[in-house]
């Protein structure tokens, strides 16, 4: 097989499963971070890789990949020039740090504003957790947009926080540590941390193996939208495709 030419645009706080995966693929890479803290801000951080995409359009890639979930709708909207854009179908980072959506379903489904953490999270940001709501802005939020869908604003309000407010200040602390990455030091200040904060510190073994697919071209449809040229990407916010893809009206 030949080796693919790839953009890859990222989060910071996987560098450092990327810079591992990337050393080891057949392929070429040009790769660029995002600062973590860019999705507290989601339609700045759309932006963002949205000017990014657009910078490679001279590049002549086989295909932009983009290692982020929703993250509070910054990879909605976005549009494929010429070029192909691959998603991962992963509602937030943590389903690529546990390495599918169906591990971020087991652990998330009954909050999927649940608290975490990981070595890249901590070591890129005072912040030591992420709570999974854009930085605390229900109304960008992939949950409470589906809930305003289905039940109309001020229903949907009603039940994110009735569902979620409480849970995402005071119950657990899920810390998701990479074999191939571990940092056994961070895990303690997490754990310290989360008893500061008055949560319980609950210990999960992430695994690399879906961010290996995105890097090495294994992109399965039920994994990853491919988002075609001229096409723009859309929310679906279920537990299954997550992201989808339409024709775009100006491209």
């Amino acid at each position: 097989m030949k080796p693919l030419r790839l953009k890859l645009i990222a989060c910071d706080v996987f560098l450092r499963e990327v810079c591992l995966l990337i050393a080891k693929s057949p392929h070429i890479f040009d790769v660029e971070f995002t600062e973590k803290d860019s999705h507290n801000h989601s339609d700045h951080l759309k932006k963002l890789i949205q000017e990014k995409i657009d910078a490679g359009a001279d590049k002549n890639y086989d295909a932009i990949l983009l290692g982020y979930g929703l993250c509070g709708n910054a990879t909605i909207g976005l549009v494929a020039r010429d070029t192909k854009i691959v998603i991962p179908r992963a509602h937030d980072c943590c389903t690529l740090f546990l390495g599918s959506k169906e591990r971020f379903k087991e652990h998330f489904k009954d909050n999927p504003s649940q608290p975490f953490s990981s070595p890249g999270y901590m070591e890129r940001s005072e912040s030591f957790f992420h709570d999974g709501s854009a930085g605390g802005e229900m109304e960008k939020d992939p949950v409470y947009l589906k809930y305003v869908v289905q039940y109309g604003e001020e229903n949907a309000r009603y039940i994110y926080e009735t569902m979620y407010g409480s849970k995402s200040k005071h119950g657990k602390l899920i810390y998701i540590e990479i074999p191939e990455t571990r940092k056994p030091d961070y895990a303690q200040l997490c754990r310290e941390r989360a008893k500061t904060s008055g949560m319980t510190f609950v210990p999960l073994e992430g695994s690399i193996d879906l961010l290996d697919r995105l890097v090495n071209g294994n992109w399965k449809p039920e994994e990853f939208l491919i988002l075609q040229s001229g096409h723009r990407s859309t929310g679906v916010y279920d537990w299954e495709e997550i992201i989808a893809g339409a024709e775009a009206t100006e491209t």
